[in-house]
């Protein structure tokens, strides 16, 4: 089953949602602000990005420049910072079965359906 974690207030997010659309395929909607993730789900999406939690994180985002930026943070510390803050995540993420992308550039999600 396709998955988007979705912001609708994301340009990229909504283009990426777009790409899904017109792909006419069957896929769930995670509107991650309103739901934020679990532990659990946090960490299998890392594991399917094969990534760091460090590089899911926007770090630009006022949240992380005042509570977080030139600390030592430890990976669990980072999936906390995430799960306590949703709005750090990058975004989109599209996951498809054992697959998953950030949808920058939008492009790199038909690369898994």
């Amino acid at each position: 089953m396709i998955k988007i974690y979705h912001n609708p207030r994301c340009s990229k997010s909504r283009q990426g949602l777009q790409l899904l659309e017109d792909s006419n395929k069957k896929f769930e909607v995670i509107k991650y602000l309103e739901t934020p993730l679990t532990e659990k789900e946090l960490k299998e999406i890392l594991s399917l990005l094969k990534i760091k939690p460090i590089d899911l994180v926007r770090k630009n985002e006022a949240i992380w420049k005042e509570n977080y930026k030139n600390k030592t943070l430890t990976d669990q510390q980072v999936i906390e910072a995430l799960i306590n803050n949703p709005k750090l995540i990058e975004r989109p993420i599209v996951t498809n079965n054992d697959k998953a992308v950030i949808g920058r550039p939008t492009e790199l999600i038909s690369s898994i359906l």
